[in-house]
């Protein structure tokens, strides 16, 4: 930064470079952490109130000096002085050390759920849902008889209603796109050398709900997809229906044989 010049009419101001300086030393706690005098500048007044003339709101100027605070490069002192008219008498209003244009500065604030990303969840941390979480959704509202209900309880949770919340038409969309560009989606180089897709796949297990028609679980363990969710598109070598290429048997050589087809020409 480098402040503008003060006009005329704040001489004592403008002068007032030690004054500046020793409040900016007693802020700072050290005289060795407030660095050469960068200029001075003249603040504004605003508009004075009705029959008041503008010389009579005195004069306020700000003199900047430069910073050693240890990690601050790029920062100021700033040292705001004030003085009335008529008078030589010099006010410190405030000493603030600032950041210039070229500061080092700390990023801007992140909430802490905006900052997660996906895997870094470890053992013993606790993520919390919030209330207005676009991937949840109510459950059901149920009566008081078909909450005490065993049966119906029993129903509910058969058909998945026994949760407070399920995954909203969002939040499933969500998942499924990722699950489909991943890995084991339908353009993985596994799947195009594939000889056929999950959906033929004896080992496939197909999810329950609206995504039964996109994705399933692999239940291969030879397979790299085991215990993965898999789109019903992918594919890898260890499908079920997966054959060696028919052909002529071939005879087992059980004794020594000379080769008189082929010979060495010398």
């Amino acid at each position: 930064m480098h402040p503008e010049t003060a006009p005329a009419g704040s001489d004592v101001l403008t002068a007032a470079v030690d004054v500046a300086r020793a409040a900016a030393e007693e802020t700072a706690g050290d005289p060795g952490l407030v660095g050469e005098h960068l200029g001075v500048t003249a603040e504004p007044l605003g508009t004075p109130a009705e029959g008041v003339a503008l010389e009579a709101l005195g004069a306020v100027v700000t003199h900047s000096f430069a910073s050693r605070q240890p990690g601050y490069v790029g920062w100021y002192w700033a040292v705001t002085l004030a003085a009335v008219p008529g008078e030589d008498r010099v006010t410190v209003d405030e000493v603030v050390l600032l950041p210039g244009d070229a500061a080092l500065l700390a990023p801007a604030w992140v909430p802490w759920h905006e900052r997660l990303r996906p895997g870094d969840l470890s053992v013993g941390d606790v993520l919390p849902a919030t209330e207005d979480d676009p991937r949840l959704v109510p459950s059901y509202t149920a009566d008081d008889d078909a909450a005490t209900d065993p049966e119906a309880q029993a129903v509910a949770t058969e058909i998945g209603l026994g949760r407070e919340r399920v995954m909203s038409a969002e939040g499933r969309g969500g998942a499924a796109a990722r699950w489909l560009a991943g890995d084991f989606g339908p353009r993985a180089p596994m799947a195009r050398q594939a000889p056929g897709p999950c959906a033929t796949c004896g080992f496939f297990l197909p999810l329950a709900g609206s995504l039964r028609t996109l994705l399933g679980a692999c239940g291969n363990e030879y397979s790299p997809a085991d215990g993965r969710v898999v789109a019903v598109d992918y594919g890898c070598g260890a499908h079920s229906q997966a054959t060696l290429p028919a052909g002529e048997p071939t005879e087992v050589v059980t004794s020594a044989r000379y080769d008189t087809a082929d010979f060495d020409v010398l």
